[in-house]
């Protein structure tokens, strides 16, 4: 739909973007802080051994040696998480709130321009961004992974804010070579890539803090999952991260044949992209067939993500080629 069929001008729809977005930042901001609450006010998990006698009688005991037939020890809240405190509630609603608003606002973006809202940096950055808070959300599902919560809810903002700020250009057409379905398709795909790899990047981070045996000021590290579980669970995400990827690359090789008549032109861009990919294929391969396991994988992880946030920030600013679609 175009802002001319929506019968509402294009400034109007920009500024509700606009709008949107800042509102979304103020929201994320909020969401922020009541994440680094939670993790202040985190303790230690409350043990105490529970001794089950040979005839079913139970009794607790927090310490001391025990006769029983079986010992096991109950923690407090699930695998080892500290059950939920009111901040980590709080900055879930604001954080689901944030991104709604988030949503709408790229939205808009796309209905004033009359295509999807990804065709230039800033847009880019609205969706890809969204798109790392909707898989963060949806990964719950699967996995409770609001520990993480203050990083993406900071990185998001960062990301907004430095987008919003540097990147913001007017509504315009699109060039000729943006003018095809792949860019529905590769872009959106990326982006969804994009999102895996940052939890796996975020969880790689709390692996390498996890593996240390002092963990200093930073006390709510043991309310976390276990390291090896933590890396099992980027393991799995950007393996799911990497799929999304590998179809990127052959999309845009068979969207650059369309565009340019080659499939593959040595272009910064692609290159980049297919390093990108080269790197999370060799910490997937090492992991699964070399047992690479701990701190190397989990800077192997983090060398991918940085290839990531490299081909976004630094190769679109700063070099030139056939993908000069910064919008700058």
């Amino acid at each position: 739909m175009t802002a001319h069929l929506a019968g509402i001008d294009t400034a109007t729809l920009v500024g509700w973007n606009l709008t949107a977005i800042w509102s979304a930042m103020a929201l994320y901001a909020l969401s922020f802080i009541a994440f680094t609450f939670d993790l202040a006010t985190r303790v230690a998990p409350v043990r105490a051994a529970v001794t089950i006698a040979a005839s079913g009688a139970a009794s607790v005991s927090s310490g001391g040696s025990s006769t029983a037939v079986l010992e096991r020890t109950v923690v407090e809240g699930v695998d080892g998480q500290p059950k939920r405190s009111r901040w980590v509630r709080l900055a879930m609603i604001l954080l689901v709130m944030a991104w709604v608003l988030h949503v709408g606002g790229t939205v808009v973006r796309g209905i004033a321009a009359g295509r999807v809202p990804w065709a230039n940096m800033f847009e880019f950055s609205l969706t890809a961004t969204a798109i790392v808070v909707g898989v963060f959300l949806a990964v719950q599902l699967w996995q409770d992974l609001r520990f993480l919560g203050a990083f993406i809810s900071g990185f998001v903002l960062l990301f907004l804010g430095i987008a919003t700020v540097n990147f913001y250009v007017d509504v315009v057409p699109l060039p000729p070579a943006l003018q095809s379905y792949w860019l529905v398709i590769h872009v959106f795909v990326a982006s969804l890539g994009t999102g895996f790899f940052a939890l796996g990047g975020a969880l790689s981070v709390v692996q390498l803090l996890k593996s240390r045996r002092d963990y200093g000021r930073m006390r709510f590290l043991t309310t976390f999952p276990e390291a090896e579980r933590v890396e099992n669970m980027s393991y799995r995400l950007i393996i799911v991260g990497f799929i999304f990827w590998t179809f990127t690359l052959i999309a845009g090789a068979i969207w650059a044949n369309h565009a340019w008549g080659r499939y593959w032109g040595w272009d910064t861009k692609e290159v980049w992209t297919f390093i990108v990919w080269v790197i999370y294929a060799g910490y997937i391969h090492a992991r699964s067939t070399k047992g690479w396991r701990g701190s190397r994988s989990a800077w192997l992880a983090l060398v991918g993500f940085s290839a990531v946030l490299f081909n976004f920030t630094i190769v679109n600013l700063f070099f030139k080629g056939f993908h000069a679609y910064s919008g700058l």
